[in-house]
């Protein structure tokens, strides 16, 4: 796979790798994804351990390095409450951004990645620890399959989220919604079904989720970001601009590695 088959991954990529076969789901291709990028991890490190689809395959794997005695004396800082679950029952240590405040590498999905590597998270509603974590990493490793990439941030029409806190939620969800209404944004509380009823989906943190649909570009992501980080209410936003360091891509034809700098 290069940037020849696929516009929206410049010609930055340092690696480009063949798989050997085409017949690979979308799960397979994550834990390709994942697992090169466990690659990146070494013996000694503190590692921030993402949450997702794509990221539980990551943590398997270094279970599983460790279980062999190829990786040693490894620290994972967890993103969420799933991932810390996931790490206990695999015997991966784990610390915090308290013991551990400068973590040597995070490894962790995207819902978006545009060209210049600016990234959505948070559909899973784990945005606010995961860009602590991340946002403490000295790199930050992201791993997508090729559906992950769009030409701007928004662009699959799907959650740009927002964790806001409960009070008074559908007042921030309003004023959200009349920041973007140039791009054509609909903002919705995300909810959750239980017994038959709906509820508003509670993050790890006890906050509820915004979820912004845009039909267009909001145009300079940093101006957006400030908008939003200044409305009373809002906790985080879920675009994580500028944080990645390494892109990981596994597609049909192929793995692509392609770092920021590139």
């Amino acid at each position: 796979m290069g940037s020849a088959s696929n516009p929206l991954v410049t010609p930055s990529a340092v690696d480009s790798s063949p798989l050997p076969s085409s017949n690979f789901t979308q799960d397979d291709l994550k834990r390709l994804a994942a697992y090169k990028a466990v690659e990146y991890v070494k013996s000694g490190m503190v590692v921030g351990l993402g949450t997702g689809s794509t990221a539980k395959h990551a943590v398997s794997r270094i279970s599983e390095l460790l279980r062999e005695g190829k990786l040693q004396n490894i620290t994972g800082i967890p993103t969420s409450t799933t991932t810390h679950e996931q790490a206990v029952s695999l015997g991966i240590p784990l610390s915090d951004l308290d013991s551990h405040p400068v973590v040597d590498l995070s490894i962790d999905g995207a819902d978006e990645v545009d060209p210049s590597l600016n990234l959505v998270k948070g559909r899973g509603g784990s945005l606010l620890r995961e860009k602590m974590v991340e946002g403490a990493s000295k790199k930050f490793v992201v791993i997508v399959d090729e559906s992950k990439l769009v030409k701007h941030i928004g662009g699959s029409r799907l959650a740009v989220p927002v964790e806001v806190v409960p009070f008074c939620c559908d007042f921030t969800r309003g004023k959200l919604e009349e920041l973007f209404k140039e791009a054509g944004c609909k903002a919705k509380l995300r909810v959750k079904s239980a017994g038959g009823e709906e509820a508003p989906a509670v993050t790890d943190n006890g906050n509820y989720v915004v979820d912004l649909y845009l039909e267009k570009d909001m145009g300079d992501l940093e101006a957006a970001s400030e908008k939003i980080l200044r409305l009373p209410g809002v906790v985080e936003h879920g675009m994580f601009l500028g944080m990645a360091t390494t892109l990981i891509v596994a597609g049909k034809g192929g793995l692509l590695v392609r770092g920021r700098s590139g």
